[in-house]
């Protein structure tokens, strides 16, 4: 593990994983110094898990809000102190063990090289990733791209990316959205409508299996009609844009 980094840390919002938060935060914390965590409301007893398991440890600071408010509202959460504490790069992964940690270091030199861009993970999928998943991601991919009038967003919903903190803070403190599963792929958009440049680099994502520890709060109705609903309020968005937008694509900026 190198030394600590005071301008870039790996964020891990968490919301009943049970033991595999600690996994999660171990292979984290091999990778990288620091790393946060914050608790989402949890009601699993992950949290105290975590906290017996990494007692004593400098390097992990533990944030616990009280109600579970969504994996967005999270992440803001841990975004406002992360930037009070003069950080300016956050790198966001999953608490479940999808996320690859021996890929954190890869992601940071990335965004050390170019710091004023989103750093976004492509997923490489395993065999056992469930085919109606990698499948359906495909149409939230073709909107966001049709959204931003081909920025370069390779994957819309894979969360293992580094944020420059300061314009995503800008973004999810500007309206109510992006609370929950929205999160992902709206902040992709907003941060591509800011104009922000885009680097997509290939990591892989496992699917567990219950027996391995596998959570998932994925509902497929509500997560899918709460990803309709994001899509139509980007594509207005994107009509009130397209001059601007057909003006920077124009221009050679947009990417």
């Amino acid at each position: 593990m190198q030394d600590p980094d005071s301008d870039r840390l790996v964020l891990i919002p968490s919301y009943n994983t049970g033991p595999k938060l600690v996994e999660t935060v171990r292979a984290a914390r091999a990778a990288w110094a620091p790393v946060w965590v914050v608790v989402d409301g949890s009601t699993d007893g992950s949290e105290a898990l975590l906290r017996q398991a990494m007692a004593g440890d400098p390097m992990l600071r533990i944030l616990s809000l009280p109600a579970n408010g969504g994996k967005g509202a999270a992440v803001l959460a841990g975004l406002v102190q992360a930037h009070a504490a003069g950080f300016t790069h956050a790198l966001l992964m999953d608490a479940d063990g999808q996320h690859p940690a021996d890929s954190i270091g890869r992601f940071m030199q990335a965004s050390a090289a170019q710091p004023e861009a989103l750093i976004l993970g492509r997923p490489v999928f395993g065999p056992e990733a469930p085919l109606l998943r990698v499948r359906g991601r495909r149409i939230s991919n073709w909107w966001a791209n049709v959204e931003t009038l081909g920025a370069g967003i390779g994957d819309s919903l894979f969360g293992f990316r580094v944020y420059p903190i300061a314009p995503l803070l800008r973004v999810m403190q500007g309206h109510r959205w992006m609370r929950r599963f929205d999160f992902d792929p709206e902040a992709a958009v907003r941060l591509a409508w800011a104009g922000l440049p885009i680097v997509n680099l290939p990591a892989a994502v496992r699917y567990l299996a219950p027996d391995e520890g596998g959570v998932s709060h994925f509902k497929y109705g509500r997560d899918n009609v709460l990803l309709t609903a994001m899509h139509i309020r980007l594509v207005l968005g994107m009509l009130v844009r397209l001059p601007w937008l057909m003006r920077r694509r124009w221009s050679g900026t947009g990417r």
